[in-house]
Formats: C-alpha cells, sequence, structure tokens
C-alpha cells in the first residue's frame, strides 16, 4: 500500500478552540474514492462550499467535525478547496505549463 498524499499544511486564520488547546494548522489528505461517495466530482472542482465542508473532516489531520469546518473563516476554505481540486486533477494536468 502506497504512502497517503498530504497538502502543505494550511495555516488557520482564526484557530479553532477545542477545550484548552487550539487546531492551529491543518493538512489534507487525498481522499480515496471511497472518501468521495455522496458528493460530485464537480462540485469539488468548483470549490462548492457544501461539498468541501462534507468532505474535509472524512481528509483533515487533525480531525475535523463537519460543524468545525462550516465554522472555518472562508478564506481557510478557500485553502481547503484549493487543496482538494489539487488532489483531483492527474499529475500531468498539476504540471503542465500553459502554452501561448
Amino acid at each position: 500500500m502506497s504512502k497517503p498524499t498530504y497538502s502543505d499544511p494550511i495555516t488557520l486564520e482564526e484557530p479553532i478552540k477545542r477545550g484548552d488547546s487550539q487546531v492551529e494548522r491543518i493538512s489534507l489528505r487525498k481522499p480515496a474514492a471511497g472518501e468521495l461517495r455522496g458528493l460530485k466530482l464537480l462540485d469539488l472542482l468548483n470549490g462548492d462550499v457544501n461539498a468541501t465542508i462534507r468532505l474535509v473532516p472524512r481528509i483533515s489531520e487533525p480531525t475535523l467535525t463537519e460543524q468545525e469546518v462550516a465554522a472555518l473563516e472562508p478564506a481557510d476554505l478557500l485553502s481547503c478547496a484549493d487543496a482538494i481540486a489539487a488532489f483531483l486533477q492527474k499529475k500531468e494536468a498539476q504540471t503542465a505549463t500553459p502554452t501561448a
């Protein structure tokens, strides 16, 4: 089995409070096909808020709840959506250079 692929750490604009501690940074793991059940790939590629809020708890490290993801700053949610969209592209598309 191959080693999971993680996003670059995402430093949260507004840390998540959990009791006496705080979550200041998260990473997202590249989702497996089964973790995408119930979601539309096009919605994820387009940064759909609801789809992103549903997927992040399945792939975040540390694991966030759906309520915590829904309460993220918009910039942090956008960072999560960008990382997810990058995971869904083929490797060639991620490294391709535009032609003029």
